[in-house]
């Protein structure tokens, strides 16, 4: 049943269309940042919609018929990261500053899809050990030039955590890393 849904195509486009909008939104999101950040770091810095870009991309090639297996294995673990790391600094910022803006609540619905739809498309993507290699390094060097050369996203007063957030985000990438094996890699996943 659940094949069926998430196959239909006219579903399949209108998630493209969604995610399209969402990855354009989020870079929108990230320009004042963006503005301040080093060339040499661009790429890295956005992180949502940089994900959410990967899943645009693979979502599309899973329509017109083709299967870009690195691009898949980026999509599914960084969407489940980095919606997994919004809702909890989402809620950490709610628990620290007593109050969280409709945004918020925007960004924690947006992020928490973010991750289960990267889980719910895991099923349709051919991933093999190499690409899940990539997809790890890539995701492990973003660790490094979000907290070794301090251009993480920025939340509130959640900087005064800084330290305890980057020692999470590093567990949070080697569990993405861990998921995307699960989902897209082992022999007996589940295969569509």
């Amino acid at each position: 049943m659940l094949y069926f849904f998430l196959s239909n195509r006219s579903f399949m486009w209108t998630l493209f269309l969604i995610n399209v909008v969402g990855t354009i939104y989020g870079y929108i999101w990230y320009m004042p940042q963006l503005k301040q950040t080093p060339a040499i770091f661009l790429p890295f810095v956005p992180d949502s919609p940089t994900a959410s870009l990967f899943f645009t991309i693979a979502l599309f090639g899973l329509l017109i018929g083709r299967r870009w297996s690195l691009v898949q294995a980026l999509a599914v673990m960084t969407l489940f990261k980095y919606g997994i790391w919004a809702v909890v600094m989402n809620l950490l910022t709610l628990i620290v500053t007593g109050h969280l803006s409709w945004l918020g609540w925007m960004l924690v619905a947006s992020h928490l899809g973010m991750a289960i739809q990267g889980l719910l498309y895991a099923p349709f993507f051919k991933v093999k050990v190499i690409h899940l290699v990539i997809a790890s390094v890539w995701t492990l060097h973003n660790e490094m030039i979000d907290y070794v050369y301090m251009q993480y996203p920025v939340y509130s007063q959640l900087h005064l955590y800084i330290h305890e957030i980057g020692y999470f985000t590093f567990w949070l990438s080697v569990v993405s890393i861990f998921v995307t094996w699960y989902v897209c890699v082992r022999s007996s996943r589940t295969i569509w």
